[in-house]
């Protein structure tokens, strides 16, 4: 009996429908991060119809749905500034090379070894630069360039907003949107079939035309006019510090935000895991594309995930359809583009950062462990303070740090019987790290007596400890008193025999 259509793809009905909620997601979520990245908004739909066809249709992870992220908005804004829009495709096609190289040395999993606390203090500090970022274009003022100049202007412009009809309107559009996505979750349930940031959009809109609010709205070039491959030139570009910079924290981070979503999404299903080495593959393929035709970077984007596995999706199809469904909207409905309100855009990538700020599970780690809370804080504030890429660093070093810190535990017990030799055993990891309290415990004890010293309770001591309880020892016996005597650690049982 021949197999049906329906037989032969047993999940289309729910993939198809999973598809639809996935492009209503990603439309606005795609116009904005272009937007807000200095882009013309068609960008943004051309990175997620690659990270839908091309990504979504390559091994990895079965249902993480791909595109424009807001975690890479500031970075690339940055990007853009510095080195102009054509060096952005060379940047991002650089990107996607590393990460399939990365991919092809199965380095991919590795990427699950960075700290937590550094990728959460990432975000929440892309998530500040984020809000402080749209807080101007909702009132209707040029942002500054810097993280801290926008955090410090913003008083200036609210006030400034005050007197200003325009900056008025535009600001109670962008809090309305904000509201609509807040208070979206508890509508009836029929309207929630509508994902809220399409709501808040498709509400923003009309509402601006039927009023005749003086706000601004998206320009629109037409998506073939927006594709533009890099110039050679821009290649050259490469050869520069800055901007090989910008490509080792573009693939950080975009690497680092696709394995941990993956992750997540893991955890909403039951199907196929993700192989991590061929999901970093099929991002850099997408990066590659995507800076061919001089579109921004892509990341897997969890709320995207998230809606296509909570809508029912069962294969990779689902995400492949969403970026045909971009396609089509492209290519056919541009002017509808035109007719978005920035404030409206705003607004979405305002609660879009909110929400990478974690606010709750920073309050836990403070309660549960101070030092990953710190880790976390002072991330976000680099990043906001500095820049991306420096803060990003700063927040791996520190982690490191903190982790040898932790990891050199050392405890000196003293035994002195009032007569005799005083004996001394060091437990735990002696390193570098913990030398003068060594050195303080140990000059601290009677120049005129002998000293046993007992390292068999030592895991590891390294070399400049080593050198130093050697001076110490010979330091001690040269005031006239008998030779310190050394068990080392490879002498476990002469400890044993003296007890």
């Amino acid at each position: 009996m021949p197999r049906t259509p329906i037989s032969r793809f047993p999940h289309v009905r729910q993939d198809v429908t999973a598809s639809l909620v996935v492009f209503l997601v990603a439309l606005p979520l795609c116009v904005g991060v272009a937007v807000a990245s200095g882009v013309p908004a068609e960008l943004g739909l051309v990175t997620g119809i690659v990270g839908g066809v091309v990504t979504g249709l390559m091994r990895g992870s079965s249902l993480q749905v791909s595109g424009p992220a807001a975690g890479l908005t500031v970075l690339v804004f940055e990007a853009v500034k510095e080195f102009g829009l054509p060096a952005l495709g060379a940047i991002v096609l650089a990107t996607g090379l590393l990460q399939v190289l990365m991919g092809a040395l199965r380095l991919g999993r590795y990427f699950r070894a960075i700290s937590v606390s550094v990728v959460e203090g990432m975000l929440a500090g892309i998530g500040l630069v984020l809000i402080a970022g749209q807080l101007y274009p909702a009132l209707a003022a040029k942002a500054p360039d810097s993280g801290l100049g926008r955090m410090a202007g913003l008083p200036g412009a609210f006030l400034d907003a005050l007197g200003d009809g325009n900056a008025l309107a535009s600001l109670a559009l962008c809090a309305g949107t904000v509201a609509v996505l807040v208070l979206w979750k508890h509508a009836p349930a029929k309207a929630r079939t509508v994902p809220g940031p399409l709501a808040a959009v498709g509400l923003a809109t009309p509402a601006a035309l039927v009023l005749g609010l003086p706000v601004a709205t998206v320009e629109v070039k037409g998506l073939l006019d927006s594709v533009q491959p890099p110039p050679m030139s821009a290649f050259a570009e490469l050869a520069g510090v800055g901007v090989l910079g910008t490509v080792v924290a573009f693939t950080l981070i975009a690497s680092a935000e696709s394995l941990f979503s993956a992750a997540a999404v893991d955890r909403l299903h039951d199907g196929p895991r993700t192989e991590y080495d061929k999901e970093l593959i099929a991002q850099g393929a997408g990066n590659t594309l995507c800076g061919l035709l001089g579109a921004l970077p892509m990341t897997a984007v969890i709320v995207r995930s998230a809606a296509n596995v909570q809508a029912g999706a069962r294969t990779k199809a689902s995400r492949v359809l969403h970026g045909v469904w971009l396609l089509l909207f492209a290519a056919l409905l541009p002017d509808v583009l035109a007719r978005i309100p920035i404030p409206a855009l705003a607004g979405i990538l305002i609660h879009s950062g909110a929400k990478l700020v974690p606010v709750r599970a920073l309050a836990v780690l403070w309660r549960e462990h101070r030092g990953e809370a710190f880790v976390l804080a002072v991330t976000a504030v680099s990043i906001v303070a500095v820049s991306m890429f420096e803060g990003v660093l700063i927040g791996l070093a520190l982690a490191v740090v903190k982790t040898a810190w932790e990891a050199s535990h050392l405890r000196l017990e003293v035994v002195d019987k009032g007569a005799g030799p005083v004996e001394a055993y060091l437990s735990g990891n002696a390193t570098f790290l913990r030398l003068p309290k060594i050195l303080d415990s140990l000059e601290a004890l009677p120049q005129d007596r002998p000293v046993r010293l007992d390292l068999s309770g030592l895991h590891h001591l390294d070399h400049a400890c080593r050198t130093a309880l050697e001076n110490w020892a010979e330091r001690h016996s040269a005031a006239g008193t008998e030779p310190v005597r050394v068990t080392a650690r490879s002498e476990e049982p002469a400890r044993a025999s003296a007890a």
